[in-house]
């Protein structure tokens, strides 16, 4: 709970921070959208100005437009007047009209660049005008979007300062809480460490008396025990292991198997040696007519004892099958037949090698015959390569038997940490097996279509080859099936034995394993005379009845079992509820005696003090006794005074009387029995928190493994991307190499096409020359 609520306190400590820096952002922002509205109000300001000045130019230009126009005006009126005038006198006056003509010019010049300037500055001024109002309209619509903006951000900001306190407050208070939490669970760290305490001292006392008994257990087996047969390996191996029925039935099944796939393996290797041979006798040259080369004489003789290395490996599988029965114990140091067939394969595959090169020669033979096309060598060549290949994996497959078949014989040269690696190995052996003759029979199959196709072939030779290309398929077909067999049985091969002995130490020793088998055997044979004949049967009606009876007699003592539980669990707590009010009910008739004692005093001394008279007979009857008023008196000065006890609760003060009875006893009674209860529910807590505590720990643990788990998954996918990352890297290094390449090769076509296209138009305009010169020669010709 605690850790919750820190991973909140700082999950809300970071939402804090956040928000304060985005405050402080949004802050920024406010005061610089606050300096940039005062900028623009000064830029307002500032055109304001120039249009308040342009308004002042354009009065002036006004008025002085004005004044031209009077003057203009008085201008037009003289020279009204002075024509008036010349007409009147144009005999007399010929120099004064000249004279008025020439001012009349200078008048018209001066008048037209004054219309000039005016029309020039009223085009001025209405520019000017219009240049304000966008610039104002802009201005203003600007202005509006900063207060629109500048609202909205003191809104944020406002919002953002309510969050802010609120968050704080809220912080604050889980700060509160969290102390109040961390010093309760200081408490129960001090008491934890109180209870670890103690656990230690028990620690250490179960220590003493584990120790004690185990020096006991040590005395009572150096002297009672007289021999361990687990401390030594080699007797140790003498012990019957336990016997599993279906690990044998499973090996007994998978050697069944092996022994018919190697039955078919035999067949096609036998037939492949033998059509070989036939073959040899045929081709290139017939034996019937002439004789044959002495290299193929000497590789027919050799493929003539192919039945004496190939049949002892059917043998040696059978008798490997036969040694492994339901009654043994199947493992690699006892299958001691496995050795004879690692020979007999031995054997085989020096065969091979033996024959190898005469292959390979003969083969050449046959390429240096006359009638063999370069695709017929191609194909020799191919087989050439697939029977050296053939060769090599058989020896691959040589070493790995025989260091099957090592546990057997000698042990020590072959650890059991190494079986799985070797079964590995030889499953992806038998399958580079099956490729490799496929490879043979694609390529026999071409050499046979290539071979038919030639005119000098003969039927026998026909035959024998569709002979050996049925072989070879059959040796494919059955390597595929080894290997497909293998790999599904791989998983059976590499398991761990399910054999083992006390002391956890397998069978090593093939001599101890075959004294081990023996053992067995004597056991088995003890155990079937010991056996005694079972005992007559119940009836089928009977044994359904007694199992009715049983089951619900079983029921119902089931039943019975939780009800007495239940009854006894309501009886306790009955017993509990029954003690308790005994000791309530104890209590108040203590204290009623106590009441009415203490009222019949109190009327006695009320009548003896306020009547004056002694009490009645009947009254000193029912109480027995005659009070006198001395020891009245002295009664009443010892119920004032008060009395002291201390008990082991505590110290108690009552102020009794001389005839009252104390009740600190029963209280000290009553409150012991409150505290052993609460004792005891402590207890049951504390039990439950360590149950939890516990369960805590151990989920804590497994987290912790996950944790790690995870890391290292973590670091492995790191490395993979990283070697992504360089592959991806290195894979964009060779494509811009490619692209580069590409590109340059694409350059250099064009320009090649580009110099071809030259060199074409060239020769065809040496052409079409030529042609014309022809023309022209044929048409001088005509023409003489």
């Amino acid at each position: 709970m605690a850790a919750d609520l820190q991973a909140k306190y700082q999950k809300l400590a970071q939402e804090y921070s956040k928000l304060r820096a985005q405050n402080q952002v949004l802050k920024k922002a406010v005061v610089d959208e606050q300096g940039q509205g005062a900028s623009l109000k000064e830029e307002l300001k500032m055109k304001d100005q120039s249009v308040r000045k342009l308004q002042q130019e354009m009065d002036s230009l006004t008025f002085r437009n004005q004044q031209l126009a009077k003057r203009v005006e008085l201008l037009q009126e003289e020279l009204v007047t002075t024509e008036t005038k010349g007409k009147k006198s144009k005999k007399s006056a010929d120099s004064p009209s000249q004279l008025n003509q020439q001012r009349q010019s200078v008048f018209d010049e001066d008048l037209q660049n004054k219309i000039e300037e005016n029309e020039r500055l009223h085009k001025q001024v209405q520019e000017a005008q219009e240049k304000h109002r966008q610039i104002e309209t802009e201005l203003s619509e600007r202005l509006v979007v900063l207060e629109r903006d500048a609202m909205q951000h003191h809104a944020v900001v406002d919002g953002l300062k309510q969050k802010y306190m609120d968050t704080i407050e809220k912080l604050q208070n889980d700060k509160a809480n969290l102390e109040v939490k961390s010093h309760s669970l200081e408490r129960e760290a001090k008491e934890c460490r109180l209870r670890t305490e103690e656990c230690q001292q028990q620690l250490k006392n179960i220590h003493a008396d584990l120790s004690s008994r185990l020096d006991q257990s040590k005395s009572i087996i150096q002297e009672k025990v007289p021999f361990n047969d687990t401390r030594l390996s080699e007797y140790n191996t003498l012990d019957v292991p336990v016997h599993d029925r279906r690990h044998q039935l499973k090996a007994r099944d998978v050697n069944g198997q092996a022994l018919a796939f190697l039955q078919d393996l035999v067949g096609a290797l036998l037939n492949l040696h033998t059509y070989t041979e036939q073959r040899i006798q045929i081709y290139p040259i017939d034996s019937a007519t002439d004789t044959i080369s002495p290299l193929n004489q000497k590789f027919s003789e050799y493929l003539h004892e192919n039945a004496s290395y190939v049949r002892p490996l059917e043998e040696g599988m059978l008798h490997l099958f036969e040694s492994v029965t339901e009654e043994t114990v199947t493992t690699l140091e006892t299958t001691v037949k496995l050795k004879p067939f690692s020979d007999i394969f031995t054997s085989y595959v020096c065969f091979l090698k033996k024959i190898l090169p005469y292959q390979l020669k003969s083969l050449e033979e046959e390429c240096e015959y006359s009638l063999c096309t370069a695709n017929l060598q191609a194909r020799n060549m191919e087989l050439q390569s697939d029977m050296q290949k053939m060769t090599a994996v058989f020896e691959k497959l040589q070493v790995y038997i025989s260091l099957l078949a090592l546990p057997s014989t000698k042990p020590e040269k072959l650890l059991q940490t190494n079986y799985n690696v070797v079964f590995t190995q030889l499953a992806a052996c038998l399958h580079s097996l099956h490729d490799v003759m496929t490879d043979i029979s694609k390529h026999y199959s071409q050499k046979v279509s290539l071979e038919q196709e030639q005119p000098t072939i003969t039927q026998k030779l026909k035959t024998t080859n569709d002979c050996i290309l049925s072989s070879v398929v059959a040796l494919s077909n059955v390597t595929g099936k080894i290997g497909t067999f293998f790999s599904n049985n791989l998983d059976f091969f590499t398991a761990p034995s399910v054999y083992g002995s006390k002391g956890r130490m397998g069978v090593i020793d093939p001599l101890s394993a075959q004294c081990m088998l023996q053992n067995k055997r004597k056991a088995a044979a003890y155990i079937k005379s010991l056996k005694k004949p079972c005992p007559g049967s119940v009836p089928y009606v009977a044994a359904l009845a007694n199992r009715r009876a049983i089951l619900s007699s079983t029921e119902s003592r089931e039943g019975l079992s939780q009800q007495v539980q239940q009854s006894q669990e309501k009886i306790a707590k009955l017993e509990q509820e029954k003690e308790h009010w005994m000791l309530e009910a104890q209590l108040a008739k203590i204290k009623l005696e106590k009441e009415n004692q203490r009222i019949t005093d109190l009327e006695s001394q009320f009548k003896i003090t306020f009547t004056g008279q002694m009490p009645s007979v009947d009254s000193i009857q029912e109480n027995g006794s005659i009070p006198k008023i001395e020891e009245l008196q002295l009664v009443e000065k010892d119920s004032k005074e008060p009395v002291r006890s201390t008990s082991l609760v505590g110290m108690l003060t009552t102020s009794t009387s001389n005839n009252e009875i104390p009740d600190e006893e029963s209280r000290e009674q009553l409150i012991k029995s409150h505290y052993m209860m609460r004792v005891a529910e402590l207890t049951s807590q504390l039990q439950i928190a360590d149950s939890k505590s516990v369960h805590f720990y151990a989920e804590c643990r497994a987290l912790a493994k996950r944790l790690a788990l995870a890391e290292k998954s973590r670091e492995t996918l790191s490395e993979e991307i990283k070697v992504a990352n360089q592959n991806i890297v290195r894979l964009q290094d060779e494509l811009t190499t490619t692209k580069r390449s590409y590109e340059d090769q694409l350059s250099m076509m064009s320009d090649h096409l580009c110099s071809m296209n030259e060199t074409l138009s060239k020769q065809r305009e040496e052409i079409d020359s030529l042609r014309m010169g022809n023309k022209g020669t044929a048409k001088k010709n005509r023409s003489r």
